[in-house]
């Protein structure tokens, strides 16, 4: 597994998984996350960095143009709503992605207070997304998409 977090570039070749969700006042889960896939054969793009420069005024711009990016550049996006948080900025994420009909996964905490808008949301703009209510099935699900991607894109053996 390549693993690039903010502030480094992505460069590869490799399909990217971008980690959108609560960063602000919330759980490491991208950590979380990260450990239940450990062989992935897919490149994860992480906006959480381990220290973020709060003194540098440029920063802020700096990780909104970083996410911008890589979010565009990433194959799917996965898309998880802890409880401590309304998490406003993913939110909006969430509806750049759907508007873009970007490849996504989406997950709630149990405790997490707009659920039941995200279920409403989606139902009406991107049917074919399904709510699950754990990470390790968010995790799930993104590993499985790659893996239908690659079994979709091999050719092939001639014999």
């Amino acid at each position: 597994m390549e693993y690039i977090e903010a502030p480094n570039v992505y460069e590869g070749n490799s399909p990217a998984l971008f980690l959108a969700g609560g960063i602000s006042d919330a759980e490491n889960w991208q950590l979380k996350f990260i450990e239940l896939i450990p062989y992935a054969e897919f490149a994860i793009l992480n906006p959480r960095r381990a220290s973020f420069p709060v003194g540098d005024p440029d920063a802020k711009v700096q990780q909104i143009e970083w996410e911008h990016r890589h979010m565009q550049r990433a194959d799917l996006v996965a898309f998880w709503f802890p409880p401590q948080t309304l998490c406003p900025i993913a939110l909006f994420e969430l509806g750049a992605c759907c508007a873009a009909r970007k490849a996504m996964v989406v997950g709630t905490d149990p405790g997490y207070a707009r659920r039941s808008d995200l279920e409403t949301h989606l139902r009406l703009r991107r049917p074919d997304v399904r709510i699950v209510n754990s990470l390790e099935a968010l995790a799930g699900q993104a590993v499985e998409h790659f893996q239908m991607e690659r079994t979709t894109h091999e050719c092939p053996v001639a014999d």
